[in-house]
């Protein structure tokens, strides 16, 4: 750790943001060099080509922070990793060419086309590069997990499985021979911290009452040891966060769930655009939606109901009518389940594809739904899941979505246990919510529809 300003910092970011800004400044100044060439000097100093070079790197830096590229702990994939850094230059790429059409003095010419291209392989190259460093054991982090049983466990091995996070658990509870108790741990951990110099404590003890050694935490702490909830890193390397071991203090406390004016403004324009451009998209398919659904089955072509939204609000969501018209006159309401026989023939064709959700976007639109969120669920199912289920209101707190980030990382489910299950996804995005991370999911939202995953 490197200590800034009063503030610890990991030897391994500091490294990462220096060798991504020279990979930055670097791709440009060659840029400017292969299209200029012996007029190259009269472009980069008389041209105020450094001082616009030192802008595009300020951007770029800026970009990749706001798509958490700097915290590998929230990328759940190797895969995601490279999905949002090959986002940076193609957006990049965008504003540049929007700039360069109303302020064509302000760029680099030639030069621009050359520096994005240099900067996609070197922005690749150098993660690669610093994938393997991290796995060094010069630069890896050093951590004892305070804590034993199955939650402990799989903590332990979430750290050692994920290696580019750089991470080396160098002991844990469960590794403890002999009884267990306040003074046996305490010793163990004070033994391990002092021999492997310890970063990092994650207690993971599910029962803290006189079971914690909170003398010896403390003494490591003030020699610079974070102390940390095992939530918060199983939040991180599972992208979901647990309700059963869930604290109130820690959602009082914990980085996140909060969202800014301009925040929520720019995510109510985003949603807006969206659903514009997706409305134009399928505009042509509408009319022979209706025509299919009309001929296979009697009935209303839309199917509207009441759903529970933003501030535990009611509202009408709309969809394409999928099931018989009598569907829930016998059972009452009723999750659908897998070859539901109430599905009509196209029915199940509009789930597969998603065309029955067009509706939605008109949702979308009115300011009822956002395009990523939670998905709304009934007030029937709401008032029994919010009493079987902890902290199941929380996900009102945002308004709800046609996809969001349960929608892409879990299976579609009908049961207590699945609702459950994609809480802890829910709360996960409400807690991380940002622009970027709702990108992400729109983009693994049409890979899904278009590989037909998941689909109902």
């Amino acid at each position: 750790m490197i200590r800034l300003f009063n503030v610890y910092y990991p030897v391994r970011a500091l490294l990462l943001l220096i060798g991504e800004a020279i990979i930055v400044w670097m791709s440009f100044l060659l840029g400017a060099l292969l299209a200029y060439r012996e007029d190259s000097y009269l472009i980069l100093n008389f041209q105020y080509g450094y001082l616009k070079i030192f802008a595009i790197t300020a951007v770029v830096l800026l970009g990749s922070y706001w798509f958490d590229l700097y915290d590998p702990v929230r990328l759940s994939t190797r895969g995601e990793l490279y999905f949002r850094l090959l986002m940076i230059p193609g957006l990049l790429s965008l504003a540049l060419a929007a700039l360069g059409v109303a302020f064509p003095v302000v760029l680099l010419g030639n030069a621009t086309l050359f520096g994005l291209v240099i900067l996609t392989m070197g922005m690749f190259g150098w993660r690669s590069a610093y994938s393997w460093l991290v796995r060094q054991r010069f630069m890896q982090e050093r951590v004892y997990v305070l804590g034993t049983g199955e939650r402990a466990w799989r903590l332990v091995k979430g750290l050692r499985d994920r290696a580019e996070l750089g991470i080396q658990v160098v002991g844990w509870t469960g590794d403890m021979e002999g009884p267990v108790n306040r003074d046996t741990v305490a010793s163990h951990l004070t033994e391990l911290a002092a021999e492997n110099r310890v970063h990092r404590v994650i207690v993971a003890v599910p029962d803290r009452r006189g079971t914690i050694p909170v003398e010896e935490l403390l003494q490591l702490r003030l020699r610079g040891v974070r102390v940390e909830e095992a939530t918060s890193w199983l939040e991180k390397i599972t992208g979901s966060i647990e309700v059963e071991h869930l604290y109130p203090s820690w959602l009082i406390f914990a980085e996140g769930f909060r969202f800014s004016t301009s925040f929520l403004i720019m995510r109510r324009v985003l949603s807006t655009l969206v659903s514009l451009a997706c409305l134009l998209v399928v505009l042509p398919v509408i009319p022979f939606v209706l025509l299919a659904i009309k001929l296979d089955s009697p009935g209303p072509v839309l199917y509207r109901q009441k759903r529970v939204g933003f501030g535990n609000k009611t509202f009408y969501c709309y969809k394409f009518r999928t099931m018989r018209q009598d569907a829930e006159a016998d059972t009452g309401p009723t999750w659908a389940g897998d070859d539901d026989p109430r599905i009509t023939r196209i029915g199940k064709l509009l789930r597969s594809s998603r065309l029955d959700e067009i509706p939605q976007l008109w949702c979308v639109f009115k300011g009822d739904m956002a395009f990523v969120g939670p998905r709304p669920e009934r007030p029937e199912f709401v008032s029994w899941l919010s009493k079987e289920i902890p902290y199941y209101g929380v996900r009102h707190a945002v308004r709800p979505g046609i996809t969001g980030w349960a929608q892409v990382r879990y299976k579609y489910g009908n049961t207590l246990e699945d609702s459950k299950e994609k809480l802890q996804y829910d709360l996960y995005y409400i807690k991380n919510v940002s622009l970027g991370l709702d990108l992400v999911i729109m983009f693994q939202t049409v890979k899904t529809v278009l590989l037909g995953r998941g689909a109902q």
